[in-house]
């Protein structure tokens, strides 16, 4: 049974490049977590998530959002490496050609768009509700809402999220037309 295991893993590239990308992806969400804990613990005496938590109604909201589609991406390109999987290994169709240039622009689109439109949109929620200012200047009197610092956040996360959208775009024709292809 190990052996047809191992057989099987050689045979899902893609796969394995998936599972490969959501445990880096996890690994940054996990290093960002415990940079903020840290921040918050070393520099500033300020609760951060229950000063974010309060002034939910603000910019505060992005970096919530940013931070929970983060965690969604992370488990959408796990799930992702289970449609290759499926593919490659149950239906025995590799993906190759034009369509290994789609899995391409699949896989970047993915870690390089989603993960940098979850970042923005996370120090965009620091920056606005004037958390960031705080913990850089280690200064709690900094802590003022400042709306007008979001506009500069408007054209870089709607950009990521393009290319977010064109790589998912790119890896749903690929897995759609490698799962209509004949053996």
């Amino acid at each position: 049974m190990i052996s047809i295991d191992v057989q099987n893993s050689a045979k899902s590239s893609w796969s394995n490049k998936f599972i490969i990308s959501a445990i880096v992806q996890g690994a940054i969400i996990t290093g960002l977590t415990l940079f903020i804990v840290s921040a918050q613990i070393l520099i500033s005496g300020v609760n951060i998530i229950q000063f974010l938590s309060l002034s939910f109604e603000g910019p505060a909201k992005w970096f919530f959002l940013g931070y929970i589609f983060y965690l969604i991406l992370v488990v959408a390109i796990a799930v992702t490496a289970v449609f290759y999987n499926h593919l490659e290994v149950d239906m025995g169709k590799p993906i190759r050609g034009f369509r290994a240039v789609l899995a391409w622009i699949h896989i970047v689109g993915m870690n390089v768009g989603g993960a940098a439109t979850t970042i923005a949109m996370i120090l965009a929620g620091l920056a606005g509700s004037g958390i960031l200012g705080a913990i850089l200047s280690g200064d709690d009197s900094a802590l003022q809402s400042n709306v007008a610092i979001m506009e500069q956040f408007i054209n870089p996360i709607a950009a990521c999220a393009g290319l977010l959208s064109i790589g998912v775009l790119a890896g749903g024709i690929a897995y759609i037309t490698t799962f209509l292809q004949k053996r």
